[in-house]
């Protein structure tokens, strides 16, 4: 198979084999400690060195913290040698760059590269989102193994040549490989699921998604009443008071059988003769311009037949931007627009589709099919709503809204009658027994100390994808309990833990503690005298946010939260030019104040905001005790950075602003470490992450959509170390923030 062999029937085809995942009695090093091995299809692209893109379907396997890649699958030729094959850093960063068109097929892109030296970088890509998401897994499986190593000591001489390789023997390809991809962008948004330090993955965690509808980690303010039922498909009104929006909206909720991954294929699909299947008002599309990996812009047609509305023919150009959530779940704004390629057409009138987006989220059942619930949200204008519901009007069954409401119970008929779409792609499968043994594990023992796996791809091919998801193998626990609706949040009020609770577990609480009073430390955002103060901060309870409970291992209830354990101090509002690190160690630092070295510890987040000019919106919390080294709180500040990762967490939750911000932004818990590229300084009393937002081109896309609404947006942030163990459990807030309408303009200068 060549380079340009890619089609979309093949895409389709080598997205078949599984992704599996065996385990293994050899560890690393020898050390006896069992390790997972996933291996499966991928694509290898890149560019050769006469200027050519390439796409080489390759088989690629994982075991441990070494990786190995094949032309062909080494389970069926025993003996066969790797083509490629290196170690696995845990210095690696895996970015997901989006959708991209190769040779009229569409792939999902992952970028991997070490993040102390990015000239070290490669690409792979796979056939669906869901795909890139399980490598994704498999990776920080890798990624895992290899810091566990390096933290027992394991193979110390190997591991210290390992990190002074010379690369200067393959510089020259990889910097015309990293020519062609100058153009890709990167999404930061990483499992939600993460693997614990254990390779046994029969034991890692699984989010509780029984609930349907919208699961989030942050109370929302819409309040959803049930109005009408068209074909099958419920239809809701929010009657909330709207504070950020002009319109009413409404949204058509179904549940469909497929699974996630499928359905939003299917959505985003421009294929008319498909289309035609489901979508009575968009199927006409086509493509006008790729922004980037997760945003388009597309150009449709309407010949009104059945929406005797219309008079005429109208045509209308709008934007999809699209993100995967952690929790697997995705999200499709779509948004009217104008672009030059398409001004209007001849005998077509110009008309505009009303906002609107897609929720697709994975509904757990006890059955064996996979099913979804699908969400399309849309914005309506308040005066003809309210003219439907006062005469009911059959106009409203001739609208624009109407049609796009339409879509959930036209994609449940379509993969009702498409009985192939409708079964879940391969689940990782976890064996007890040893694998089979492969040469990859001998070779890679005996391999040049230097060998890493970003010299593999540098010398020029690799991989295709796979399709299983470590979520899906889980086996839940003895005794797991799937609770049935909302009133988990209100039974979990008695496991609230108190903020004295937490502080003894966390704090040394038989030490002095010292007065930390916010009046004495000042930063550039000035702290809200009143709710409505603009431009301001404050600092919030916990009780708007859902966090694990003390049982959270076996029956996955969440609880509310209580006040914060560290005090929020000050905040910071900067404008640069460039990326601003290290915050603390500035002569003119809150943290270098005389004051501040007073205090026992301060955790400094300083989120970096990628713009023109960048911002830095930096938070100081304060602890009046010192950290307890023992506990998780302890753990983090201590840690590797491959453990801060893991645990760094951060909830959103927007409470006042426009609804498709809302709805980008989300209230589920996001591990920052994941999603985005985090740098940690620990240095005298303080620890400061800085957080690159820009390192992600989902999360740059999200806060590109938050700075135009940011003087109308309030914004609640709480910050927490996720707990993974029942000794962490419960959960508990480190800090909060709300920012309320914060203003561009009154960023300070540095």
């Amino acid at each position: 198979m060549g380079p340009g062999d890619v089609s979309e029937v093949e895409l389709s085809e080598a997205g078949s084999p599984d992704l599996g995942s065996r385990s293994s009695g050899s560890g690393s090093g020898g050390s006896g400690r069992s390790m997972a091995e996933y291996s499966g299809w991928v694509y290898h692209i890149g560019v050769n060195s006469i200027g050519h893109e390439y796409c080489h379907l390759r088989f690629l396997v994982i075991r441990g913290k070494t990786v190995a890649m094949y032309k062909r699958d080494p389970h069926d030729h025993p003996g066969l040698e790797p083509i490629r094959k290196g170690a696995v850093a845990h210095t690696l960063m895996v970015e997901e760059l989006g959708r991209r068109r190769v040779n009229h097929g569409d792939v999902y892109v992952l970028r991997l590269y070490n993040r102390l030296d990015q000239t070290k970088k490669g690409e792979i890509a796979c056939a669906s989102s869901g795909e890139a998401q399980k490598w994704i897994e498999a990776f920080e499986h890798a990624k895992q193994q290899a810091d566990h190593d390096l933290m027992r000591g394991v193979s110390r001489n190997r591991l210290q040549s390992e990190n002074e390789i010379n690369l200067d023997g393959h510089r020259p390809r990889v910097r015309r490989y990293a020519q062609g991809l100058g153009k890709l962008v990167r999404i930061g948004k990483g499992p939600e699921m993460l693997l614990r330090q254990s390779s046994d993955l029969r034991n890692q965690e699984r989010v509780n998604t029984n609930f349907g509808g919208d699961t989030g980690d942050a109370f929302e303010a819409h309040e959803w009443r049930y109005v009408r039922t068209f074909n099958g498909i419920r239809i809701f009104e929010d009657i909330a008071n709207p504070k950020g929006g002009k319109g009413i909206l409404l949204k058509s909720v179904g549940v469909v059988g497929a699974n996630p991954d499928t359905v939003f294929e299917v959505v985003l699909d421009l294929d008319k003769h498909k289309r035609y299947e489901w979508d009575m008002l968009t199927a006409d599309l086509e493509l006008v311009e790729m922004i980037d990996g997760y945003y388009d812009v597309v150009y449709g047609t309407y010949e009104p037949k059945y929406l005797n509305w219309w008079k005429g023919k109208k045509d209308f150009v709008f934007s999809r931007q699209w993100f995967r959530g952690q929790d697997g779940a995705y999200t499709i704004l779509q948004s009217p627009t104008r672009h030059n390629k398409r001004p209007p057409k001849h005998g077509f009138e110009r008309t505009k589709i009303n906002p609107s987006t897609w929720e697709i989220r994975r509904l757990n059942t006890s059955g064996s099919s996979p099913k979804c619930v699908v969400t399309l949200m849309l914005e309506i204008s308040p005066s003809f709503w309210g003219r439907w519901k006062r005469r009911h009007s059959s106009n409203f069954e001739k609208s624009i809204p109407f049609a796009l409401l339409s879509q959930v119970a036209g994609l449940r008929e379509y993969f009702a009658v498409n009985p192939a779409l409708t079964s879940d792609l391969p689940s990782t499968v976890v064996k007890s027994k040893a694998s089979e043994p492969l040469l990859i594990q001998n070779e890679l023992e005996d391999s040049e100390p230097g060998d890493e796996f970003y010299d593999a791809l540098a010398r020029g091919e690799s991989f295709e994808d796979e399709d299983s998801d470590d979520d899906d193998a889980v086996t839940p626990k003895a005794g797991w309990k799937k609770l049935k609706n909302v009133s988990w949040a209100i039974a979990g009020l008695t496991l609230k833990t108190s903020k004295a609770l937490v502080e003894t577990s966390e704090l040394v609480t038989n030490s002095t503690p010292v007065t930390v009073d916010p009046s004495h430390f000042h930063g550039t955002l000035h702290r809200a005298k009143s709710e409505n103060d603009p431009n301001s901060w404050s600092a919030p309870g916990g009780e708007k946010f859902m966090i694990r409970g003390k049982t959270y291992l076996t029956d996955y209830t969440k609880v509310v939260g209580r006040d914060p354990l560290l005090k929020l101090i000050a905040v910071d509002w900067f404008k640069v030019n460039e990326r601003f690190d290290s915050v603390a160690l500035h002569p003119k630092s809150l943290v270098q104040s005389e004051a501040a070295k007073k205090i026992p510890f301060i955790l400094v987040i300083n989120l970096q905001v990628p713009a023109k000019p960048n911002y830095n919106l930096v938070m100081y919390y304060a602890a009046e005790r010192a950290v307890n080294k023992d506990s998780l709180l302890g753990r983090f500040i201590d840690g590797t950075d491959a453990f801060r990762d893991a645990r760094f967490k951060l909830i959103p939750s927007i409470v006042e602003g426009y609804w498709m911000v809302k709805r980008a932004v989300g209230t589920k818990a996001c591990l920052l470490g994941k999603a985005v590229t985090c740098n940690y300084l620990r240095q005298d009393n303080f620890l400061e992450i800085d957080v690159d937002i820009g390192s992600s081109s989902v999360a740059r896309s999200i806060i590109g959509l938050v700075l135009g609404y940011v003087t109308s947006i309030v914004v609640d942030l709480a910050i927490l170390i996720e707990a993974k163990e029942e000794k962490d459990l419960p959960e508990y807030i480190l800090g909060t923030v709300r920012l309320n309408r914060v203003n561009p303009d009154s960023a300070v200068s540095i």
